[in-house]
């Protein structure tokens, strides 16, 4: 985003104040997923009225597949997240309750690592529609929720990242969610550090980063405003993104 943020950046070069003309796609659909890491704003432009189901549902699919391979690093982190939710409670389980609970946490999360990421892309493009607004950006909702779909393209990176991690790093030290990101929250003792704290700072991560960068890129481009006030609104919807967290936190 080194860019100049006083000019708009448009999906045809428009004039702002005037209905931007869709460049017509030059490059195939698959492609998209690799220029998205490095012609964001190339990639945003050709599929401005192309849909938002097959980004999509390719990194619904990605995520959890990456998921399913990365389970017993989840385990290990499920598993100290549980502790020390039990230990604040008065009523102690027994093992054989705890391994109940356990069972369908883990299998809970499988299946909702395929049924949440869609939902959570659809959030994000909803957020960034409506923030939008505030800075005049003429994006509709399903151009939103098709910046957002490719705009979660890094978490499939992160996915690869935590694989590698589960292969080289001791897994008794993923007592917490945070100590596999790639943030700050990474070096914050999870059993002496503030729950709310930590849901805030941990999203100051590479991930959560970029994809926030992505989803401002994608609504200059589709938006029809200049980066810096894509800028603020996708920095709204950073900050709106933690309160998920912050309402789990203060449970």
């Amino acid at each position: 985003m080194s860019e100049s943020t006083d000019e708009p950046i448009t999906a045809g070069d428009a004039p702002l104040g005037n209905a931007p003309r869709v460049a017509e796609p030059t490059a195939s659909r698959w492609e998209d997923f690799i220029d998205i890491f490095y012609t964001p704003s190339s990639v945003f432009a050709r599929r401005a009225t192309s849909g938002f189901l097959l980004p999509m549902v390719v990194v619904t699919v990605l995520t959890g597949v990456l998921y399913l391979m990365n389970s017993g690093v989840w385990s290990q982190v499920m598993d100290a997240e549980m502790s020390r939710a039990l230990a604040k409670q008065s009523q102690q389980l027994t093992a054989e309750q705890l391994q109940r609970v356990r069972g369908f946490s883990e299998t809970m999360a499988k299946i909702g690592s395929f049924v949440f990421v869609p939902i959570g892309i659809f959030l994000t493009g909803l957020m960034l529609w409506i923030c939008g607004k505030f800075v005049e950006a003429k994006q509709t909702l399903g151009q939103a929720t098709m910046v957002a779909s490719f705009a979660f393209m890094p978490r499939i990176i992160e996915g690869l990242v935590v694989a590698v991690q589960g292969l080289l790093l001791d897994p008794s030290t993923f007592n917490g969610r945070w100590r596999v990101s790639l943030g700050i929250g990474r070096f914050l003792d999870p059993d002496a550090t503030s729950p709310a704290l930590l849901a805030l700072v941990g999203r100051l991560d590479v991930f959560t980063i970029w994809v926030t960068v992505l989803l401002a890129i994608g609504l200059a481009v589709t938006g029809n405003v200049s980066r810096s006030r894509a800028a603020i609104a996708a920095a709204i919807v950073w900050l709106l993104g933690a309160a998920p967290l912050l309402l789990q936190a203060a449970r």
